[in-house]
C-alpha cells in the first residue's frame, strides 16, 4: 500500500531566512517556522503551546524567500517530512527532521507594495493567484443545483 507524506502548516518565521548559493548553481533557504496552539486547560487557564519546524526551500522558492520573507512573516506551507541522518564529530548518530516545502503562500500584510496571498510552488516563477470569493466546503458553485431539491449528500 502506498503512503502519504504531506504537511500543511500556518505559522510565523522566527528569524530571517538563511540562504546559501551552492557551487552547482542551486539555492537553498532554511527557515524556522513557529506554529502556536492556544487552548484552555481543565482549570480554564489559557495555555499556549509553540512548536518549531525547520523548513527547507530550493531554487526559485529559496530566491523568493530571500527577497520577501523576514522574521515575523506569516506563511502557509505545504510540503513533506524529510529526515537527515549523520554522525557528528564524536561518532554519535544524529537525526534531524525537516519539512521540504513544495509550495508556500505569504499571508498577512504584503511587504512594500507586493500582492498579498501570493502562492509560490514548485520551481516556477511566482504567480499571483486571482482574487476569488471563497466558498464553504461542499457548497454549490451556484444556486441552480439546489433549486430542484436534489443534492449529492448520502443522507
Amino acid at each position: 500500500m502506498a503512503g502519504v507524506n504531506k504537511v500543511i502548516l500556518i505559522g510565523n518565521l522566527g528569524k530571517d531566512p538563511e540562504v546559501r548559493h551552492l557551487e552547482s548553481g542551486s539555492v537553498v533557504a532554511n527557515l524556522a517556522l513557529a506554529t502556536t496552539e492556544v487552548y484552555k486547560d481543565r482549570n480554564g487557564n489559557r495555555v499556549e503551546n509553540t512548536e518549531w519546524h525547520d523548513l527547507e526551500l530550493w531554487d526559485g522558492q529559496a530566491k523568493i524567500a530571500e527577497q520577501y520573507l523576514r522574521k515575523g512573516s506569516q506563511i502557509f506551507v505545504e510540503g513533506k517530512i524529510k529526515s537527515d541522518t549523520w554522525q557528528d564529530d564524536q561518532g554519535n548518530n544524529r537525526k534531524r527532521i525537516k519539512i521540504r516545502v513544495l509550495s508556500f503562500t505569504m499571508l498577512g500584510p504584503a511587504p512594500s507594495g507586493e500582492n498579498q496571498n501570493t502562492n509560490y510552488g514548485g520551481n516556477t516563477q511566482p504567480q499571483a493567484q486571482p482574487a476569488k470569493k471563497e466558498e464553504a466546503v461542499g457548497s454549490p458553485a451556484s444556486g441552480s443545483e439546489m433549486e430542484d431539491g436534489s443534492d449529492d449528500l448520502p443522507f
